[in-house]
């Protein structure tokens, strides 16, 4: 899960995500968020059962608060799903394994 131990910056961004081979979850936190503490397992989980298929990222709001503004993050947990550079789901708030995992598949198909 090496993926998972990478955190975004605005540096390498673009690099990971924006040219990226696969399609990519980021998923927008703090460390202060109950909620994006309660999806953190299901983040990680779905990594592991998609691993090859996606890669997935986070991105600390209050480390990178560039990035946040970029993509309009206003609301956390934010999951933004990237295929070929572009956001193709844009989802806010904490959901179950099985509603993440549907979002990111969606993209995939």
């Amino acid at each position: 899960m090496a993926d998972m131990e990478m955190k975004l910056t605005k540096q390498n961004f673009d690099a990971e995500v924006l040219q990226a081979d696969l399609p990519v979850l980021v998923d927008f936190y703090a460390d202060w968020c109950g909620p994006c503490k309660m999806m953190a397992p299901v983040v990680e989980k779905l990594a592991d059962e998609l691993s090859g298929k996606v890669k997935v990222f986070k991105v600390n709001v209050d480390d990178e608060p560039e990035l946040a503004q970029r993509y309009r993050v206003v609301s956390i947990p934010t999951f933004l799903i990237f295929k070929d550079g572009e956001v193709k789901s844009n989802d806010v708030g904490a959901m179950s394994a099985a509603q993440l995992t549907e979002k990111v598949k969606q993209v995939l198909a």
